[in-house]
């Protein structure tokens, strides 16, 4: 972990960036007192898979037509 002031993240920002990506971490600080920390972005997948979502099935196809009497009658 190392730790860079506020002008040293701005100035070196792509060596930094480049580190980062390697695995190592960044501390910020602001007058000495550290206010972000900086590390590699967990790879998570876009979209996880709901559960319950995962479950059901549609046995028709969706976009195709009603019948009249797949409709039914409004009362």
């Amino acid at each position: 972990m190392k730790t860079v002031n506020t002008h040293e993240a701005k100035t070196h920002l792509s060596r930094i960036l480049e580190e980062v990506e390697k695995g190592e971490v960044y501390i910020i600080s602001r007058n000495g007192v550290p206010v972000a920390e900086l590390r590699q972005r967990a790879n998570r997948p876009r979209s996880t898979t709901d559960p319950v979502l995962s479950r059901l099935q549609i046995d028709y196809d969706p976009v195709e037509e009603l019948t009249d009497d797949e409709w039914g009658s409004i009362e």
